[in-house]
């Protein structure tokens, strides 16, 4: 059956003729198999559906008649802003529009945020022309904001506080009269977001999705954002613009575990790793499995101006394909700081797939946490994903980078992206493949960040799960030893190094090629062993007597890869293509659309590159998993960016075919 909503309506039947008001009241009638067809205007609600479809034939169907035409909102309108000074005005709301609870009230926390307890941040924003503005903390930072506000925020900054029961807001838009501007605040903790579990197989078609007070969704809590399914399976979110919640845009679940909820922060009394790792194992023995849980569909979104992340998920995203998004300006301002942050921020993307995304200007583009096993990113564009140029860096975490690949064992399959960025990737990890991409960044945290203490207390080495193949089923557990990584076919390009960066990282004393540095290529692996070199030590007479080397570097592959304008290699790469000369690299906006000028291909001498296929890689140490499909079919990259079939001998890096100007949007 077919429901319709009209925010015009005065009759709310349902019908084409008499529609419903709200979309609240079309999900509270729909069944498996109905399609709610939403007209054009904005429903400010919170839609928390009762129930969801019986598989991918009895799907309950939410469309926007209009692409983008149906706005989805939680948040209400301010007005009568009056004058109060020194370019301040103020006006307040009452607590009736607060349905869930005033979230001007309620400060953001959680573990792994990383509050200023002088400056606490609450869970509602402020937006001013559809921009969200900057809250200070105190209010006599609204008459003058420094300069690092204004950068941080150019459209204005705020100030919130409770006075006699209403909640009164302050503000300054450097100059502009908010009474001339379209004001809002959020009244509302989501969008689209079922309270139950297990709500499966909704799809959100063509919505705007827009400004929720979310909360920071780390992965030992129960992840709310402006949308998602919660804890569920077979969703799709496709052709929606997703933007303004203050922390998390789409989240694909944490479910609660009340007694794990924030446990680190709450009590303290285990470290956060430890907690994390009670969660896995509480949610595999709830049932957590690939038949109840994920294979969610994010795809062809705009997902924009967030907090924390354009979508993030722990366990809830495993077994899903994010495909053909724009993400973009996320946690740009650095307001929030924390371990969470990312366009694309994921712990246990079991046999996820993350393919040809756009994703720029974010503190840091995908970050892969714990557990990605069977998990694919292919096909990505990223660039830019870095400190806002000028403003000041004041956490190593807030750096930036293409790609952070964390404590997994793999496989992990990283194929035919350009990562453009000054720091390309941070890998603590281990289990990893990277094929036909062009990397003009660095590769930091090499060998680094996987004990909870410091290299200095091995006694807090982070033990990670690994899993059954194509499985939530948990194979065991082990420490990071890094290595194990395979680099085939790619392009190194070393691009002229950001000095603000360089500044910093010379700044905190953390230049070494096995923590963070600009200089692009394999060489943060010097000194790893060749497959050879490592396992030829396993003799009969060193396994009964030399513990230690169990506890070595594992091996690195590399072959066929070219390494261009200095960039350097390790020595695991017998022979690396070095071409003389210095390739073009430069970035360039025409008619609006980012584009790549390269003269790079011109250097190239003829190349003799191997397909790539699963019996190539093999299988990753510890997991013990073929790098192959996620449905554990054989794996042929045989094809690039484009899709374009190569030829027996395909060219080094994401192309087929040469070409000098590459579209990156």
């Amino acid at each position: 059956m077919i429901y319709y909503v009209d925010h015009k309506s005065g009759c709310s039947q349902g019908t084409k003729e008499h529609p419903f008001r709200t979309v609240s009241e079309a999900a509270a009638i729909a069944t498996p198999g109905d399609e709610i067809r939403v007209a054009s205007g904005i429903y400010r609600e919170k839609v928390d559906p009762p129930r969801g479809g019986t598989g991918e034939d009895q799907r309950i169907t939410y469309r926007s008649e209009t692409p983008g035409g149906a706005i989805l909102t939680g948040a209400e309108v301010l007005t009568g802003w009056l004058p109060a000074g020194s370019g301040v005005w103020t006006a307040q709301a009452g607590s009736h529009v607060f349905p869930d609870g005033n979230p001007y009230t309620q400060i953001i926390d959680g573990d792994w945020f990383y509050a200023n307890p002088l400056h606490p941040l609450h869970r509602g924003q402020l937006f001013a022309d559809n921009i969200p503005l900057m809250e200070v903390s105190d209010p006599e930072l609204l008459k003058d904001p420094p300069a690092d506000i204004r950068l941080a925020s150019p459209a204005g900054c705020w100030h919130v506080e409770p006075i006699n029961g209403e909640t009164v807001f302050s503000v300054n838009l450097y100059g502009n009269d908010p009474n001339e501007t379209y004001m809002e605040f959020t009244a509302r903790s989501a969008v689209f977001h079922p309270k139950k579990n297990h709500v499966d197989y909704i799809t959100l078609s063509g919505f705007v999705l827009c400004k929720a007070a979310t909360n920071w969704a780390p992965p030992t809590a129960c992840q709310e954002g402006l949308a998602g399914p919660n804890w569920a399976k077979g969703w799709i979110i496709e052709d929606c613009e997703i933007y303004g919640s203050r922390c998390v845009g789409i989240t694909l679940g944490k479910y609660l575990q009340p007694d794990n909820e924030n446990k680190w922060t709450a009590k303290g009394l285990k470290h956060g790793t430890q907690t994390e790792r009670d969660a896995v194992m509480q949610a595999v023995n709830d049932g957590w499995s690939k038949g109840t849980i994920g294979s969610h569909v994010i795809r062809r979104c705009h997902i924009h101006d967030c907090g924390q992340a354009g979508i993030a998920g722990h366990m809830g995203g495993a077994f899903s394909l994010i495909e053909e998004n724009r993400i973009h300006d996320i946690n740009l301002s650095q307001e929030l700081a924390g371990a969470e942050i990312g366009g694309i921020k994921l712990h246990a993307a079991i046999d996820t797939v993350i393919r040809n995304n756009r994703i720029h200007h974010c503190t840091r583009g995908i970050w892969l946490d714990w557990q990605a096993q069977g998990t694919r990113v292919t096909g990505n564009i990223l660039l830019r994903n870095q400190p806002k140029e000028g403003l000041k860096i004041r956490n190593p975490l807030s750096l930036g980078e293409d790609l952070f690949v964390e404590v997994s064992h793999g496989p992990t399959l990283i194929d035919h992206n350009l990562l453009l960025s000054p720091m390309a990737g941070r890998i603590s990890t281990q289990g990893i493949a990277f094929v036909h991409n062009l990397i003009a960044g660095s590769l930091t945290c090499v060998g680094t960040g996987t004990h909870n203490a410091g290299l200095d207390h091995p006694d807090s080495a982070r033990y990670t799960p690994y899993h059954v193949p194509h499985s939530t089923q948990v194979a065991g557990f082990m420490t990071i030893l890094h290595g194990d990584a395979r680099f085939y076919n790619n392009i190194f390009l070393q691009q002229p190094q950001d000095q603000l960066l360089n500044d910093y990282i010379q700044s905190i004393g953390r230049n070494a090629l096995n923590q963070l540095h600009l200089i692009c290529g394999t060489v943060p692996y010097a000194g790893y062993p060749t497959p050879e070199e490592y396992f030829a030590r396993f003799t009969p007479e060193r396994i009964r007597s030399d513990r230690a080397m169990y506890y070595k570097h594992l091996p690195v592959w590399a072959e066929g890869n070219v390494y261009l304008n200095g960039a350097q290699s390790c020595e695991a790469d017998a022979a690396p293509c070095c071409p003389a000369g210095t390739a073009c690299f430069r970035i360039v906006q025409q008619d609006g659309k980012w584009i790549l000028e390269t003269d790079l291909y011109e250097l190239l001498p003829p190349t003799s590159c191997r397909i790539v296929n699963s019996d190539m890689l093999g299988s990753a140490f510890e997991s013990e998993q073929r790098f192959e499909n996620p449905d554990g079919s054989f794996l042929t990259l045989d094809r690039d960016l484009y899709g374009k079939a190569y030829d027996q001998f395909p060219l080094p890096g994401p192309l087929a075919e040469a070409k000098d100007r590459i579209a990156l949007e």
